[in-house]
């Protein structure tokens, strides 16, 4: 499931060994995936089973086993992460809890087998094959690249934040006891064999990760042994177990999980604050004083319940009607600045911070788009040299350009986040994640100088007036700067160059 407990900075500073990391390439196999697309990548890994049809009969309703017995399938699978990997990977600085957990499932529960700071690989070892302990590695996409490769494209199709976790277990051994999970689980064999048994949810879509006692779950609905290759995916909700049977020598699989918080009432939660506050601004009988010491009474609020029934059914009725933006207050910015970067070659250094490195931390550039055009021109020159590398020449009036990274871009409509004595202004914002650090991915809480990054580095502002043509941009493909949707001139080679400029923007 996506993990986002607190990082320590100290890991970071003490040799720098997670910042230098080496990468733990895949193996040179045959690719049974098809990267073309998100949506392409997403079909082939759940082939033979079309797309269309796993939405319809099984996304959020039953699980799905696919028995897979191509070779090249099970090989592929076997590269994308080895227990003999592990050794390697010690040496980049892991921690216990933070990295990895070491656990068991005794009598029905779980058993947290973790020692205290760094991993040592012989201690884990020994853990591992002496005390039958299951080693669960989290967020391995910040190691290897084909991971990161998979989980770029799927957080592409999904429009969420995708984690993975990987569970190394030995012979006749169970990590955990029976669970849920509030996410939805993909889980990729790799290594070995695994013996599954699902049950029947008691809370169907949980919101919420939860242990299952044996006596309340009842028997089996499925009974499955996964081999390298297979897949087995799980709604949120399902209850599961899983241990290594007799005769395996190990079990290595992947879990790739999403969803988490992406329900229907988590995106009310989101944009009704908003809605609301603008529909008070147009609506005076909103803006009305509660009656005298409503807040101090007990209840019951009988009248103030029906109040509040009229309000919401005009609320329901301008929303339908389209009077009012919805408006993402915090899950599109969320996303966007948690996600992983694009996804690069591998000749391409990931160290510092993403797809095109980190912003110098004295350029904070936010377009002036009432500037002349050659003001704008120079700022954009002087800029351009120290935030981003740019692709291609500089866009002119005369050019047709096109939106690179538009999977990873976000036009957003929010107020302005200047602190003025005027009432706030509604704004535009392209926001995008070519500046996301690979390394802290799921990972949770940031160190200061990744918080202060952050704050710099997720976006563009532009004034309302744009926002017609920053979504006919990052809706089409190619288009004449000369015909985007503004005044002057001035405005439209002001947009494309700041675009341009944060390495986002192309000339045909």
């Amino acid at each position: 499931m996506p993990r986002k407990s607190a990082r320590r900075k100290d890991a970071e500073e003490e040799d720098g060994v997670l910042s230098k990391q080496r990468r733990v390439d895949c193996v040179d196999v045959p690719c049974p995936l098809d990267f073309s697309s998100p949506s392409s990548l997403f079909q082939s890994l759940i082939t033979p089973l079309e797309r269309d049809q796993f939405f319809q009969e099984y996304w959020e309703k039953k699980p799905l086993f696919l028995q897979r017995r191509d070779p090249d399938v099970a090989a592929y699978s076997q590269s994308l992460f080895k227990l003999s990997e592990l050794k390697e990977l010690c040496g980049y600085g892991l921690e216990y809890a933070r990295d990895l957990n070491v656990c068991r499932c005794v009598n029905g529960k779980k058993k947290v087998m973790n020692r205290k700071g760094r991993v040592i690989y012989s201690q884990l070892e020994k853990d591992f094959n002496q005390r039958r302990a299951t080693i669960q590695f989290h967020q391995p996409q910040r190691f290897k690249d084909e991971l990161w490769r998979i989980q770029e494209q799927l957080e592409c199709f999904f429009g969420c934040l995708v984690g993975s976790n990987i569970y190394l277990t030995p012979q006749e051994s169970q990590g955990l006891p029976p669970h849920y999970d509030d996410v939805e689980v993909f889980i990729l064999q790799l290594e070995g064999e695994k013996h599954w048994r699902l049950y029947e949810p008691t809370v169907p879509l949980a919101r919420e990760y939860s242990l299952e006692s044996e006596e309340r779950i009842g028997s089996p609905t499925h009974d499955i042994t996964l081999k390298p290759g297979d897949l087995l995916y799980l709604p949120r909700g399902t209850i599961h177990q899983a241990d290594t049977p007799a005769g395996a020598t190990h079990s290595t699989h992947l879990t790739i999980s999403a969803y988490q918080n992406m329900s229907w009432g988590d995106f009310l939660l989101d944009v009704f604050p908003g809605f609301l506050f603008d529909s008070m601004r147009s609506n005076m009988s909103m803006r009305a004083g509660l009656p005298r010491k409503l807040i101090m009474d007990a209840g019951p609020f009988t009248d103030v319940a029906k109040q509040l029934s009229g309000f919401l059914r005009l609320l329901a009725d301008r929303m339908e009607e389209g009077r009012e933006e919805l408006r993402s207050a915090g899950m599109k910015r969320d996303f966007v600045s948690n996600r992983l970067p694009p996804y690069l070659p591998e000749d391409t250094d990931v160290t510092q911070g993403g797809a095109l490195g980190k912003r110098g931390r004295d350029s904070i550039f936010q377009p002036d788009c009432h500037s002349s055009e050659a003001d704008c021109l120079f700022i954009c020159v002087c800029v351009c040299a120290c935030v981003f590398e740019t692709v291609g020449r500089m866009p002119a009036l005369e050019d047709t350009v096109f939106l690179r990274y538009k999977d990873h871009v976000m036009v957003t409509v929010e107020p302005s986040q200047e602190r003025t004595d005027k009432p706030a202004e509604m704004v535009v914002y392209v926001l995008h994640s070519l500046k996301n650090n690979r390394k802290t991915h799921m990972m949770g809480e940031r160190d200061e100088e990744d918080k202060e990054d952050m704050s710099e580095s997720h976006g563009l502002r532009f004034p309302i007036s744009h926002l017609a043509a920053l979504r006919q941009l990052h809706g089409g493909e190619r288009h004449p700067v000369a015909e985007l949707p503004l005044s002057l001139h001035s405005d439209k080679l002001s947009l494309v160059l700041s675009l341009w400029s944060e390495g986002l923007l192309e000339v045909c």
